[in-house]
Formats: structure tokens, C-alpha cells, sequence
């Protein structure tokens, strides 16, 4: 038995939505920054093989690692994040 989705639903599932997967984030001065050139390695907070995280909307749903998918770069998802740790990640 196939469930029917409400219209409600069906209206919303073309919505485009931006999916960001972060490698890793650091802090850097001006300067260094004004230092960049071509070949330029910049350190990042993740170690390798750490788990990746993918944010939908600016929000966390999901950790995972990368893959590649015909040449290309990919993400795959090994965790998808509980409704209750998303809750505790907002602070509240």
C-alpha cells in the first residue's frame, strides 16, 4: 500500500534548499590572507578522515565523508543527525 502524500506536502517538495558540506574551517589574520598565492596550503580544524558535516538550510542534518562519484567529489552519509541533537546543538 502506497501512502498518499497531504497537498501540503506535495507543494513543498520542489522547493530548492542549500546543502553545504564543510571540510573544515580555521581562522587566518588579514595578513595571511593577503599573502595567498597560487600552491598556498591553508591547515584546516579537521583531521583527515574525521567525519564531514552537511548542513540543509544552515542547519546540521547529517555527518558523513567524502567520496568520489564519476570523477567528481561527493558526499556520502554515514550519520544522519537525531531530532533531539539538532535541538541541543540550537542551544536549547
Amino acid at each position: 500500500m502506497v501512502k498518499k502524500r497531504s497537498p501540503d506536502m506535495e507543494r513543498i517538495l520542489d522547493i530548492p534548499l542549500t546543502v553545504t558540506v564543510i571540510l573544515g574551517k580555521t581562522k587566518l589574520l588579514v595578513n595571511e590572507i593577503m599573502q595567498f598565492g597560487q600552491g598556498t596550503v591553508i591547515e584546516l580544524n579537521k583531521l583527515a578522515g574525521e567525519p564531514l558535516e552537511m548542513f540543509v538550510g544552515g542547519k546540521l542534518v547529517a555527518r558523513g565523508e567524502t567520496v568520489v562519484k564519476n570523477e567528481q567529489f561527493a558526499f556520502r552519509i554515514t550519520n544522519i543527525i537525531s531530532p533531539e541533537e539538532r535541538i541541543k546543538s540550537l542551544g536549547m
